[in-house]
This record gives structure tokens, sequence and C-alpha cells, in this order.
């Protein structure tokens, strides 16, 4: 009995020990449409704390890839916080087509409480580390948007906040029923903050240290986390500028910014007791040019309109009806209710309807969800961002060059299938600087964190952590 309770003893002290080496806060920095090519061009100009720091002393993975396409801000930050694909965390974009009403409907959309997290079907890195803790982890999230926001927390945590359109912070009731006593005091010092892009960092930097500061985030033995979501986004207004003049503005404000996220977590938590996660949410909406101009293939895929093309190509085999229900994005949703009368194959179906449209001028490649929800390996990054419930039957890929336009709501959606270059970097907790130049994809980044503080991963997350 006393040698099992030396074990005991020793088990629980190296426990302990290896407790005692997780850093005391997370903050998980993800920037809206970060490349590296961008941070690269405009080293030069960058002071010491901000992304020169983070490029000389992180360890950086410099090509960053997410398992699934298309990649929008909202799909990608779930992603982040549940180590999961759209596929099984169900947020295939910010918005998508609800199948019972045919309208759309907003990722974090609640009846209830107006935006929560519910449409989110995974449990996320805050999620596992409130259930760790048994609820004594404080996890906060600050964007200037509600999806990322709110995406980032996950179901459990203390309390997501973005810029409201009055300029101040605010929340969902979700969390709780009201804002915590320090964000009030903060939205009465600082009415009406500007939303400009390099005001609104500014401004998601500077709430995110009260946060804090009054939260007392890092100061116990308990790891705490903190997601904040800034924009390297191109400002609105100037796309007649050129590339080198907005840009540059961009980043140099974003190092600015940075440094100042930086330093002041680690002046508040100490430097030693925090690890700083930064990455990117992997696409970028860039001024699109004249192609024809320069004489590079292109045109233009009128889905409607190819819609009844279908529809009449549908009913000349089975009889007359509205086969094609209604179409979103790049996708088709076919009346279910209709072919189940009929008596139809929805698989015989799905097979013809893919052979017509494959054939029509702009089409690189169709999508079916008999094909999606079989999972082969050669469509495997389409598959990892179908969801079956939230996506439609048939989905368009247009061709390099063209365009897809939704002639009802005049919807554009350009073909993207072009490489985007971005980081993904630790700094802190005593992670040693390398430059890795293998392609790492997004998903290890909650398992990675997840192990850094000792924590279960994400329920639906399956990939290794990176060290």
């Amino acid at each position: 009995m006393r040698y099992l309770a030396f074990i005991i003893a020793a088990l629980t002290s190296a426990e302990m020990q290896a407790f005692g080496l997780a850093p005391r806060l997370v903050v998980n920095v993800t920037i809206d449409q970060l490349r590296t090519d961008y941070m690269e061009a405009f080293y030069p100009l960058y002071g010491q704390g901000g992304f020169r720091r983070l490029m000389q002393q992180g360890l950086v993975y410099e090509g960053g890839r997410y398992p699934f396409t298309p990649v929008d801000r909202s799909s990608a930050t779930a992603t982040l916080s549940s180590g999961a694909t759209p596929y099984l965390h169900g947020i295939v974009g910010t918005q998508w087509l609800d199948r019972a009403t045919l309208r759309p409907v907003n990722c974090v959309a609640d009846e209830k409480y107006s935006s929560s997290p519910q449409r989110l079907l995974t449990s996320t890195l805050g999620d596992e580390l409130k259930m760790s803790s048994n609820g004594t982890a404080i996890v906060y999230s600050f964007s200037q948007d509600k999806e990322s926001a709110i995406l980032s927390a996950g179901h459990a945590a203390d309390g997501a906040f973005w810029m409201g359109d009055n300029g101040t912070w605010t929340g969902t009731k979700y969390y709780s029923t009201s804002l915590p006593a320090w964000l009030k005091a903060y939205n009465t010092l600082h009415p009406q903050q500007g939303r400009t892009a390099a005001l609104a960092n500014d401004n998601v930097v500077s709430v995110s240290l009260q946060a804090v500061t009054s939260a007392a985030m890092g100061r116990d033995e308990m790891p705490d986390l903190l997601y904040v979501t800034l924009s390297a986004a191109r400002a609105k207004g100037k796309e007649n500028e050129s590339w080198q003049t907005c840009m540059e503005s961009v980043y140099m404000q974003l190092d600015h910014t940075l440094a100042t996220l930086i330093s002041g977590v680690e002046q508040r938590v100490g430097k030693d007791k925090v690890l700083f996660v930064v990455t990117s949410t992997g696409y970028s909406d860039e001024a699109r040019k004249d192609l024809d101009k320069y004489r590079v293939p292109s045109g233009t895929f009128y889905i409607n309109r190819t819609a009844n093309l279908l529809n009449m190509y549908l009913s000349a085999i089975y009889g007359q009806g509205r086969y094609v229900e209604q179409c979103y994005g790049n996708e088709m949703y076919l009346n279910h209710k209709l072919i189940e009368q009929k008596r139809l194959s929805m698989n015989e179906i799905l097979g013809r309807s893919q052979n017509f449209l494959i054939q029509n001028a702009g089409v690189a490649d169709v999508y079916t969800s008999e094909r999606l929800m079989a999972g082969n390996n050669d469509i495997l990054k389409i598959h990892n961002g179908y969801n079956p419930t939230n996506c439609g039957d048939i989905i368009i890929d247009v061709a390099p060059g063209w365009k897809l336009l939704n002639e009802e709501t005049q919807q554009v959606i350009y073909s993207s299938a072009g490489f985007m270059p971005f980081p993904i970097i630790f700094l802190g907790s005593n992670i040693p600087h390398e430059v890795v130049k293998t392609p790492v994809s997004v998903d290890c980044v909650a398992s990675t964190v997840a192990k850094a503080i000792r924590i279960r991963a994400p329920n639906a997350c399956t990939t290794a952590p990176l060290f």
C-alpha cells in the first residue's frame, strides 16, 4: 500500500509538473485574408514587435492549407476552432439555403437568441477547455463581425463580442443575459468607435487587452483562451488604388496592431506564460481584372438559365414538373417531394443531371450529393466542404477565368482555384524558432493547441498535433 501511494504521489507530481509547463493564456489571432507573399513584400517596413518578430522568433509553417473548398471567413473560422471541416462542423459558409424554406439563412442565426453557435455541430477548443476545467477557464472572443466572434468562441464560452452598428461592442444573450460590467464601462469610455479597417483592427485589440486585464486572464494555474479576429482585406472604397499603395498601408497598420497586442498581453500575463497562434482565413477578395482585355479565356455561366434547361431536359424524360426547385450560389436544389411522388430514383436523376450539366460551356466539374457523400479521394477537398444538410444536391465548379451569375439575385461567384499562400505561426511557450516549408493543414491547429494546454482535442478533430 505504501509503495502504491508512492507511485500515485509520483504520478500526481509529474502531472502537476507537466501542467505547470502549459501556457497560462493562448491567444488565437485569425487575420482575415492574410497572405504570406504580402507579409514578405513589405518586410523592410515593419517594426520589431509585429510581423518581424513573428517571422524571426516564431515557429513558422509557411504553407498553410484548408482541407476543403470553397473557403470563406465563417467556414475557415469554424475549422480553426473545431479542428474539423464543414462536412462535420456544418458551417459551409456565412450563409446557405435552408432546405425547409428555400431561403438564405445566416450561419449564426438563432430564433431564440438572435445569434448563437447552435448551427456549429461539433465542439470547439474553447468548449473542451471549459469541460476540462469544470467551467473555471475563461474563454473570450472578439471580432469586427458576429460570425467570427461566435464561431471562434464556440458553445460554452464566457462571451463572444463584436462591433455593433452604433460603434460599440455588443454580444448575444446566448452566453449571458447582459454584457460584463467591464465591457459596459469600456463602451462608456469609448463611444462611437471607428469602423474603418485600420481603426477596427485597433479597436479589436484594445478591447481584447481590456478583457485580459479586467477578467484576469492568464493569472492562475488554469489556462485561458482568447480569440482575436483581425482583417487584412483591402479597404473598401480604395479598389482603384494600386496594389502597392493599398496593401502597403494595410500591412504596415497590421504590423503596428499586432505589436500592440503581443506586447500588451505579455506585459499583463508574462512573456513566458503566453502562446500566440497566428494564421489566416485562407482566401482573398481581390479586385477582378478585365480578362477579355488581355485575351485570357473567360466567360459567364448563367446558373438560372442553365437550371431551366436542365428542368426541360428532365421533364422530357420523366414528365412535366419543376425538378430544379432553387439555385443558390453555385448549387442547385432538386424537388425531393416531386421526385418521391413520381417514384423516381434520385441517384438516376443526379447522374443524368451531372451528364447534362458537364457539357455546358464554362463548367469545370459537377458534383452531386451522391458522389460527395461517397467521399472519394479524387474529390476530397470538395467532399470536406460539403454538408448534406446545408448544401444543395448539385454543386457546379466553373472553369478558371469564368464567373457564375445568378440572374435572380445578381450574385456573382468567381472561380477560386488559384493558390493563396498563408502562414501558421506559433510564438511563445518556449517553442523554438524554425521555418517549416512543408505544407500543413489548418485543422491541425486545434489539436496542437489542445496538446499544448493538456486537454482533449475537439470531438470531431482527427488530425494529429503539429508538435
